[in-house]
């Protein structure tokens, strides 16, 4: 059964939709990858694997995995990640910055999985979960007294984040 023209919109739409609601929230915060990263990783995600389900489905090869193509999304999207990762000194710590960032894009490339194989359910909930770790998370991280790095240069006291 051939995916129509109407349902491959509406998974590339909606994946770019759900990537930009926490590319948004991560741009309000002033973080690194912002609306448009998480867009784009949802979105090329989701077209992978519209893209693995139609080689599967046009040319009904036997033993035809459309899995194959789309897990390379989940490796190589760790070299987006591992580039927002940095690594600093501030004085005597050694501080490591942007994981969370790379966490999120990573389940941003999942989410547009789901939407291109069609699991609505699955990535509007998933889109959820993400929001609440990153605006309900951060504060209760903030309310225990969580780690906050210094900027590299700031003066002792003087936090990396608001």
């Amino acid at each position: 059964m051939q995916i129509t023209t109407t349902e491959v919109v509406l998974r590339l739409v909606l994946a770019t939709f759900l990537g930009g609601l926490i590319g948004l929230e991560r741009e309000i915060q002033g973080k690194e990858a912002g609306l448009r990263t998480y867009s784009a990783v949802a979105l090329g995600a989701a077209l992978i694997m519209l893209v693995s389900l139609d080689i599967a489905l046009i040319y009904k090869i036997p033993d035809t995995d459309p899995s194959r193509i789309a897990a390379q999304v989940v490796s190589g999207i760790g070299f987006l990640g591992a580039g927002a990762i940095i690594r600093f000194s501030a004085g005597s710590k050694e501080i490591v910055k942007g994981l969370t960032t790379a966490a999120g894009l990573w389940v941003s490339a999942g989410i547009g999985l789901s939407c291109g194989l069609g699991l609505y359910f699955a990535s509007f909930f998933t889109t959820i979960l993400m929001l609440i770790i990153f605006l309900v998370f951060s504060r209760i991280d903030r309310a225990i007294g969580g780690k906050r790095p210094e900027k590299p240069g700031a003066q002792h006291g003087d936090s990396a984040l608001p």
